[in-house]
């Protein structure tokens, strides 16, 4: 309870700070509360990956503080959107990128997933996410165009490329936070509340996944296979939810990139549109991959397991709104695009 509270109030600190100061201090409060929940496994392999993500995040933390006293140094200012500095953009691009996870600071965020359990890869992916979010939304002003989108085609790249020969379903959603982050940055200078709302979608879409994974257990992509004879009904609802996660039309995922991609191009960016929009296709082809391993196809040999969806009638709520919300937001967008 002690850990949750402090997350959510390092968060809450983080996104409603003016001052660099307090800024820095939500997120060492989040920093120090999720380390715990990441070792409590009592895995090798938890400890390994709560000293990677010490390690990674300390040091984003020390640029950030470095970047906001050069800035002050020069300018006299402490306010977080009276960034002026150039070296001070420069550090705090960098600093950002490794907290979020972006391509080429991005070795940390499947290594320390993997060593996670379901529930802190999912607070990794979403919650922890937020407050780097937030502070790039601030500060995007007075950041490098062009090195932002860089950083965006590149995450959506390696994204993309790196989840194709994944077996661990930890990782594949790792790859895919990359590449979804890359959508995200690319936008960020031009229209805000895309990202906002691309992140909101995402948050979504993951937190359902991760909590159907979490139902069933499953950590490869072997035990996928397996797992539709415990739970069908899931199974068919991970499938369009994974579905949605890659952007096919009929489904919420659709929404964000369609108005990344119609924004890009209002901002005369056609080779970025289209750039990222190909590699999309990377992700699509990992998606499908899952799809079909949990709902599309069944092992060669039958499975010993006993039906348990016969028996064990549990209902599971926050799962179902979850994915309905998850499939079927895409007839809302008439209603959110004015907001935009």
């Amino acid at each position: 309870l002690i850990l949750i509270t402090s997350l959510i109030l390092g968060t809450t600190i983080t996104i409603s700070s003016n001052h660099w100061m307090l800024a820095w201090m939500g997120l060492e409060i989040n920093t120090m509360a999720i380390i715990p929940l990441i070792c409590k496994p009592h895995h090798p392999r938890a400890t390994e990956a709560a000293i990677k993500y010490f390690l990674t995040q300390s040091t984003a933390s020390a640029l950030i503080l470095f970047s906001s006293m050069t800035n002050a140094w020069s300018s006299g200012q402490w306010d977080i959107t009276q960034l002026n500095h150039p070296t001070s953009s420069l550090l705090l691009t960098m600093a950002i990128s490794i907290k979020l996870g972006l391509v080429p600071f991005h070795f940390w965020f499947p290594e320390v997933l993997q060593g996670s359990s379901l529930t802190t890869a999912l607070l990794l992916s979403t919650l922890m996410k937020l407050p780097p979010i937030t502070l790039l939304l601030l500060t995007s002003q007075s950041l490098n165009p062009t090195s932002l989108a860089l950083l965006a085609i590149l995450s959506a790249l390696i994204g993309g490329w790196m989840g194709l020969n994944q077996t661990q379903t930890r990782k594949i959603l790792a790859f895919s936070s990359i590449s979804h982050l890359g959508w995200m940055v690319i936008i960020i200078l031009y229209n805000p509340k895309l990202t906002i709302l691309a992140f909101a979608l995402y948050t979504m879409m993951t937190t359902t996944v991760f909590l159907s994974l979490n139902r069933t257990k499953i950590l490869k992509l072997s035990t996928m296979l397996i797992s539709w004879t415990k739970t069908p009904t899931l199974n068919t609802t991970l499938m369009l939810t994974l579905l949605s996660l890659a952007g096919l039309p009929p489904l919420t995922g659709f929404m964000p990139k369609w108005l990344i991609l119609q924004e890009l191009t209002k901002q005369e960016m056609i080779p970025a549109a289209t750039i990222i929009s190909l590699l999309s296709l990377l992700g699509l082809f990992f998606y499908l991959r899952l799809a079909y391993h949990s709902a599309i196809t069944l092992p060669p040999n039958s499975s010993n397991h006993m039906k348990l969806w016969l028996t064990n009638k549990t209902p599971n709520t926050p799962t179902a709104i979850l994915t309905a919300l998850s499939t079927f937001l895409l007839p809302l967008s008439p209603l959110i695009i004015p907001m935009l």
